[in-house]
């Protein structure tokens, strides 16, 4: 019997160039991709490694009866699944280089330890909360070092059975309503609160968790009153750089970063200039820095001379002016009141934006679809996926499924 389509297809690629005919293979390798050819992809894609000849079998028979959710599942139950695909997503916003080669830390693995939850995502910003190992053999949780994920990872521990919830005041040290979930960990404080003033901490947590450089909210519009006395005002000597230029990030990053005033990573300078040894710092209530006469880290005090007159930091409490001009739309939650006091209640504000669930979509997306969203489908589905992850409650694990489920013919 003569193949039809074949033969239709033949025909067609003898008319196209050879770019065309690769993609005319792949449309048709898409369109043709039984159960169990899309069971191996989904298993290949979230968790990173082949999966054995049942389960292969066993997804394919989930995608055959229409539940694709119940084989993505299968393959987010293999241990890969965490200590492969979650881990390398994470691992770069950990640190300032992004990295993928940086260590298993408590901000990683605290992640990952939420996602296999299921808990609301929204709460990796803001909730007193820490993941550690209850294997047997471990050093202790230290806020001095990170020998306790470094021996899970050299010790092959499972991060899918093993990892367990913690208050992470119970292990840190800080008070219940200082922590502000990874932002407060000792990865990220080692890595964004470490010398500076803080506003490293800020902008990593606007790129790592909603997707977006200072340079994407930059709005010259907005009241300055809230910039540091460290900002020039006429930087080269022209007050137009700054007010063309500087202000449009600082205007709006400055009062936001209030929130994080009372923060410090310390460490010996001499002994330790790397900082490997140290640990996060924060002034708790009835602490007075010398160099402030206040809670105030020193840091907050740096460059003081450069213009007099800016603002001069005296407490935690914060503002979010981005919730009028262009960032509007950034989509900020209307039942939060768009100012408070300390870390905890102003990453709450980043994090039930509407910018953070996206981010949370098109970083899922391009780990699982292996590419960026090309087109207006894509943008599309992308939005579908963040209505999605919303009505799961917030669960990153519905942001696999259906990315999984999107990409399984490609």
């Amino acid at each position: 019997m003569i193949n039809t389509n074949s033969r239709l297809f033949s025909q067609a690629a003898r008319c196209l160039p050879s770019v065309g005919l690769a993609a005319l293979l792949a449309i048709s390798s898409a369109s043709h991709a039984g159960s169990r050819e899309q069971a191996l992809q989904i298993h290949n894609r979230i968790a990173g490694v082949p999966p054995t000849e049942a389960v292969l079998a066993q997804m394919s028979s989930s995608i055959e009866a229409g539940q694709v959710a119940d084989a993505v599942r299968i393959a987010m139950s293999n241990e890969a699944f965490y200590r492969v695909t979650l881990k390398n997503m994470v691992t770069p916003w950990t640190n300032r280089d992004r990295t993928v080669f940086a260590p298993l830390n408590d901000y990683t693995a605290t992640v990952i330890g939420l996602v296999r939850d299921e808990a609301d995502f929204r709460t990796v910003l803001y909730d007193d909360v820490i993941y550690t190992s209850n294997a047997g053999g471990l050093p202790a949780y230290s806020n001095s070092n990170n020998n306790h994920y470094e021996a899970i990872e050299n010790q092959g521990v499972s991060l899918k059975d093993t990892l367990v919830r913690r208050p992470q005041s119970s292990v840190n040290g800080l008070p219940a309503d200082a922590t502000s979930g990874v932002i407060t960990s000792r990865a990220a404080a080692k890595a964004f609160f470490i010398a500076g003033t803080n506003r490293a901490m800020f902008r990593f947590t606007l790129i790592n968790h909603l997707c977006r450089d200072l340079e994407q909210v930059h709005d010259t519009s907005l009241t300055p009153d809230f910039v540091r006395q460290d900002v020039s005002r006429s930087p080269g000597g022209d007050s137009r750089v700054f007010l063309n230029n500087c202000v449009g990030c600082h205007n709006g990053m400055d009062p936001l970063a209030k929130a994080y005033a009372y923060y410090d990573y310390e460490f010996d300078v001499n002994a330790d200039p790397d900082g490997l040894s140290g640990s996060i710092h924060y002034n708790a209530e009835g602490t007075i820095d010398p160099d402030t006469e206040s809670r105030v880290e020193k840091k907050y005090r740096i460059n003081a001379n450069t213009f007099k007159y800016g603002y001069v930091t005296t407490n935690d409490n914060w503002q979010n002016y981005w919730r009028q001009g262009m960032n509007v739309h950034l989509g900020w939650d209307s039942s939060l009141p768009g100012s408070g006091t300390g870390a905890k209640s102003m990453n709450m504000e980043l994090a039930h934006s509407q910018a953070f669930a996206s981010c949370q979509v098109e970083k899922v997306f391009q780990n699982v679809c292996l590419r960026k969203p090309a087109d207006s489908t894509d943008r599309s589905k992308i939005s579908e996926i963040t209505a999605n992850f919303a009505a799961s409650g917030y669960k990153l694990t519905q942001v696999f499924i259906d990315t999984a489920d999107y990409c399984k013919g490609e």
